[in-house]
């Protein structure tokens, strides 16, 4: 840990890590919030994020409503009820509120427009992962130009780093596969929203995905192009192409867990295969420690395994908040999402923030929220 940060550790790539956080302390970040979806998050169980199947395909829209405008009166699309935990969106928003932090909303590929202004990059929802046949290739690819693009334009118009989020449904599952395919030993070993990872239920359906995708492909092997049509998600070729074009200017947090890991190792096999410049010395992936330190995954292990990238976690606890939609973190039955993590992180490196004045924000937003659902049942 460095001087004056007790609340960010490092995982892996300590050195690395220690560099880069030395490099942009005191600095304030642009974040980026690119929105996917993914019929794997329809399956039953396989995410928490959503009480429904049919739930599911509007967290994401839920989600960017929250992070754009915080508490509303009346919101087109309302969060998760909050008996089983305050969705990490209020993580996201509080620091965004508090420290003014410039946000910008990705449409990747959603079935439903979000309700908030966002750049469309004209993609596509994804289907399964256990079709084989998530994404059409040509989609793919235009959707990693896009990436480049706008990795490209926003690191110009930020001096210091640009934190890339997600919100995506299922989108630990596609991480699984995709990792999978690349070759990565993730069995086990990536995260859920669930308190006990679902990892046999995931394996399934990348074993199914895979067996799927490998009976029709070309026998002269598989480009990442190829791995994400095939069992992919829309938000990962966005952000992978995103991390490439901005590490080229500074700074970039991949904030999230396993499903920017798995981001970063896409990252890692465009510029191999088609031998695209980028630094990944300026790339890091942040988290939550409830993900970092998981005892159902094993994402410190993951995250060596992927390659040269250092994993660091917000040390932020809700063990002794007022709040028992938060109190259940501990435990595990949320961990992270829409940046949670990489914003908590941000709050630390840019005003120093400490734990009390963390969570205080939080709690003081999520009271805010319930005070506005008083007054909707009134």
């Amino acid at each position: 840990m460095i001087a004056h940060l007790p609340l960010i550790q490092t995982y892996t790539r300590h050195q690395q890590a220690q560099a880069w956080l030395l490099r942009y302390q005191g600095k304030q970040p642009r974040l980026a919030c690119v929105l996917g979806f993914t019929e794997t998050g329809l399956i039953p169980n396989i995410s928490a994020a959503g009480a429904t199947p049919e739930s599911r395909r509007y967290t994401a829209i839920a989600d960017a409503e929250f992070l754009s405008h915080g508490v509303q009166l009346q919101p087109h699309y309302p969060l998760p009820p909050l008996q089983v935990g305050a969705s990490p969106v209020f993580i996201s928003r509080s620091v965004i509120e508090a420290q003014q932090i410039p946000l910008v909303i990705l449409n990747a590929g959603l079935p439903t427009p979000p309700t908030v202004a966002a750049i469309d990059l004209q993609g596509a929802p994804a289907r399964c992962l256990s079709t084989g046949h998530a994404l059409e290739r040509q989609t793919v690819a235009h959707l990693f130009e896009q990436g480049m693009v706008w990795g490209e334009k926003l690191a110009a118009e930020v001096d210091d780093y640009l934190v890339l989020a997600e919100c995506v449904v299922g989108g630990t599952t596609t991480a699984l596969a995709v990792l999978t395919a690349l070759g990565i030993s993730a069995r086990g070993r990536v995260n859920s929203s669930h308190a006990i990872c679902n990892h046999e239920q995931k394996w399934q359906l990348v074993e199914q995905g895979l067996h799927q995708w490998h009976q029709r492909r070309s026998p002269t092997g598989s480009c990442p192009f190829e791995i994400v049509a095939a069992v992919g998600d829309p938000m990962q070729i966005v952000v992978a192409g995103m991390a490439i074009a901005a590490s080229r200017r500074g700074g970039v947090l991949l904030a999230g867990g396993t499903q920017m890991l798995a981001v970063y190792a896409l990252a890692q096999a465009f510029t191999q295969s088609a031998a695209l410049a980028w630094n990944p010395d300026e790339i890091v992936v942040g988290t939550t420690r409830w993900v970092a330190e998981d005892p159902t995954g094993d994402t410190t292990a993951l995250a060596a395994l992927v390659g040269p990238v250092p994993l660091m976690a917000t040390q932020l606890s809700f063990a002794t908040s007022r709040f028992s939609q938060l109190r259940v973190y501990e435990q595990g039955f949320v961990k992270e999402g829409v940046g949670a993590g990489g914003c908590a992180i941000a709050a630390h490196l840019a005003q120093g923030w400490t734990q009390t004045q963390l969570l205080a924000a939080i709690e003081e937003l999520l009271d805010r929220y319930q005070q506005m659902q008083r007054l909707q049942s009134t």
